[in-house]
């Protein structure tokens, strides 16, 4: 069953791809049928450079890794601003 969950939003960095790295501005995250990973259905994270479908990286996890990826990256960026590095 198709879950029909995204959300996307604008962005600024890069990302590492096979073919080097590649500025991103925009992520779209999605909860739906897994497309390579061995799940039913995965948190989808899509990092798009422009609008050339080609300049992409992408990552498929269960929810629990995406519950400890959020964990991290709230730890990380908490860390961050207390240092005072906070943009």
């Amino acid at each position: 069953m198709c879950t029909n969950i995204a959300t996307r939003t604008r962005i600024a960095g890069s990302a590492k791809t096979a073919s080097g790295w590649l500025p991103v501005d925009e992520v779209t995250v999605a909860f739906d049928h897994a497309t390579h990973a061995w799940l039913d259905h995965a948190l989808r994270i899509d990092l798009t450079s422009g609008t050339a479908v080609a300049d992409r990286a992408a990552v498929e996890l269960d929810l629990a890794s995406g519950k400890a990826l959020v964990a991290l990256l709230q730890e990380v960026i908490a860390e961050a601003e207390r240092r005072g590095f906070a943009e």
